[in-house]
């Protein structure tokens, strides 16, 4: 079988990109902003803050799970969320480093 196109590139390349794809829905963005305004574990009012219904509010939760952002707890019968402190620190170096590389040229260039 032959090779994906992610095989094309590097790993690093491949975990901005997943982030990148993770953060690039408003709902998403509109989440971990709730999360980094409450700046502790939140149960459950998701759905008032943001007006979207629970399923949509759930899975746009499972993407940020799965890309690593948040980690989410059982307390009872509802599931708590934070964001992934070591993950958070990991995409804001790695996006910090593709930035920082950028070096203001001659702008008659473009």
């Amino acid at each position: 079988m032959g090779i994906t196109k992610t095989d094309l590139f590097s790993a690093q390349q491949n975990q901005l990109a997943t982030w990148a794809k993770v953060l690039g829905h408003p709902a998403r963005i509109a989440i971990l902003q709730y999360l980094l305004k409450q700046n502790t574990c939140v149960c459950g009012s998701l759905v008032d803050e943001l007006g979207l219904a629970q399923a949509t509010i759930s899975q746009h939760l499972r993407e940020l799970k799965d890309a690593g952002l948040i980690t989410g707890t059982v307390e009872g019968t509802s599931v708590c969320y934070c964001i992934d402190a070591k993950t958070w620190a990991k995409v804001r170096s790695a996006f910090n480093a593709m930035f920082d590389r950028y070096k203001p040229i001659d702008s008659s260039c473009c």
